[in-house]
């Protein structure tokens, strides 16, 4: 699991647009780099993700180097500010355990509704709920949705924009 945040917790990513460039960049690297992602959730000033790694699980430094420098570039050209730092720094955990994995999978499905922007996962469009729930089975969104959260040890101290 990965938690990535931006400098200050800034909101440069507010905005339908801005967070639709993040969104489509993290899915978009992760598949360059062989990551498959099973949950994510990007949010203005925040992103996590659930993913397994390719083969060389040090590609991660790389993807997300890349992730970051396309991201900043562009919203750092959005806004006349050449050179600003965007990015701040991202945390992972290897997740060993089945019910850990589990409930990470449910925490990050379900994210946008802890910070309040939503009622249900999948009303989020920048997150994996609607395609989780489309693509498994009932049972399958069932069994996540069921995985507690509360006891979870995830940094997630950030406050995204409420106006996506």
């Amino acid at each position: 699991m990965v938690t990535a945040g931006t400098y200050r917790k800034a909101h440069h990513f507010a905005g339908r647009q801005r967070i639709e460039v993040l969104h489509r960049g993290l899915l978009s690297v992760a598949a360059e780099f062989g990551w498959n992602l099973e949950a994510w959730a990007v949010f203005s000033n925040h992103y996590h993700f659930v993913g397994h790694s390719p083969a060389d699980p040090q590609t991660l430094s790389k993807m997300l180097g890349k992730l970051h420098g396309l991201t900043a570039g562009w919203v750092n050209r959005m806004d006349g500010k050449a050179g600003r730092k965007i990015w701040h720094n991202f945390r992972e955990t290897r997740l060993t355990h089945e019910k850990s994995y589990l409930a990470r999978l449910h925490y990050v499905h379900s994210n946008a509704v802890k910070h309040g922007l939503v009622l249900t996962p999948s009303a989020y469009p920048w997150c994996s709920a609607g395609w989780f729930e489309k693509t498994a089975s009932s049972a399958q969104v069932n069994v996540i949705y069921s995985f507690p959260t509360d006891k979870l040890n995830v940094f997630d101290e950030y406050a995204p924009d409420p106006d996506w």
